[in-house]
């Protein structure tokens, strides 16, 4: 009996153990970039490395387990396959890794946390999601979206006394990421735009191209080949390509592997169970752990205005994660009566056609009744591209 309560408590607890987990991992990532790029490192070329690192990994798994299933090509399909490679490989890792190397790691997992707002705004300029806010879920969005674009500015505009921690007072930091803090911040605000914009369209993507592992090969191959060609144009130095058995190699096949392959298997199992909302929730741990160990390891200096602009940027993201979460449980709701609803009149010579993401109830007369769920928002964490 006993057993049997052990067993059912690691059943539970596996979704929180495998985020906790994963938050660890990307805190490594985030450190050891920030060792290679002040090492000298071109941010250029550790997206090349990174994204063929993440497609030798993935693609054996895409090639067996989706070979029945994996649809034709398109012009149209190739095109946006293009774009996503060049919104996320191309645009936003390298915007990020720019601003991580002028910042501090924790700031830039601080500033992460601006996806779900950044999504949110972007999604209604698209007309892709409607305002109504009459509705509580839809106010806590609009609300939370103005709290964390606040804590943005705050944190990019202001930046106070440092912070003297216990553990950390008697390490002597140089300091150098402070000369260009103004133009780090405006590289990872566009970092997140692009990040936020990639994922809006894989969202339209992955409806037609219905394999995520073969589409996740696809554009980090499509972003290695032009991370590529960008870096021939910005590196004109063919040393940059240089890599050996060192912190490079690591920096590179870890975060191919770990935050791109690993982490596309973990959120992927996750979220079939938990969600996306659970997902999400977990990223300001990730922003605390990067915190403690870079004032261990690179004795990284915390500021007042750093500080507070997290905390009020955390505060809007769970106000954005609250409202999708509300508005979420109404969808629920309003289609499990439309599944009542279509049981009951079943019998009545009524042929009834329902699709998944989609209801779509079809009469006898010609008439239709579409129901298209709102749009989701993706998981916070900083990695390659996945679908």
């Amino acid at each position: 009996m006993e057993g049997e309560c052990s067993c059912n408590f690691f059943q539970r607890a596996k979704p929180y153990i495998a985020m906790i987990s994963l938050q660890f991992g990307y805190a490594g990532m985030n450190i050891i970039t920030k060792v290679s790029l002040n090492r000298g490192m071109s941010h250029y070329v550790l997206v090349v490395y990174r994204n063929a690192f993440a497609t030798a990994i993935i693609a054996p798994f895409a090639i067996i387990l989706e070979r029945k299933i994996r649809p034709k090509m398109t012009f149209m399909m190739f095109l946006q396959i293009f774009v996503l490679g060049l919104l996320g490989p191309v645009i936003d890792q390298n915007f990020y890794y720019a601003g991580l190397k002028l910042t501090s790691p924790t700031f830039s997992c601080a500033m992460s946390n601006m996806l779900p707002a950044m999504t949110f705004v972007i999604t209604v300029l698209c007309r892709m999601e409607k305002v109504n806010l009459k509705k509580i879920g839809c106010q806590a969005k609009v609300l939370g979206t103005i709290v964390t674009m606040g804590g943005a500015i705050l944190m990019t505009l202001y930046k106070g006394h440092v912070v003297n921690l216990f553990w950390s007072n008697h390490i002597n930091s140089s300091g150098t990421y402070d000369k260009e803090w103004l133009k780090g911040s405006i590289h990872l605000i566009f970092a997140t735009f692009a990040w936020a914009s990639f994922f809006i369209l894989q969202a339209i993507t992955i409806r037609k191209y219905t394999a995520p592992l073969s589409l996740t090969v696809l554009v980090c191959f499509m972003g290695t080949l032009q991370s590529m060609a960008v870096t021939f144009v910005m590196e004109h130095k063919t040393s940059v390509w240089a890599i050996g058995f060192d912190m490079n190699l690591l920096t590179a096949a870890y975060a191919g592997i770990v935050s791109s392959s690993i982490a596309y298997y973990v959120h992927g199992q996750v979220m079939e169970k938990k969600g996306p909302v659970f997902v999400t929730a977990f990223s300001p741990l990730m922003m605390i752990i990067v915190a403690i160990m870079g004032s261990f390891i690179l004795a990284e200096k915390f500021y007042i205005g750093g500080i507070l602009g997290a905390v009020v940027i955390v505060a809007g993201l769970y106000s954005v994660l609250w409202g999708k979460y509300k508005e979420y449980k109404e969808k629920e709701t309003e289609e499990s009566i439309i599944i009542e609803a279509v049981k009951g009149i079943n019998g009545n010579n009524q042929m009834m056609i329902i699709v998944i993401n989609d209801i779509e109830m079809q009469k006898n007369d010609g008439k239709k009744i579409l129901a298209t769920p709102a749009f989701s928002f993706p998981m916070l964490a900083r990695e390659a591209p996945k679908a």
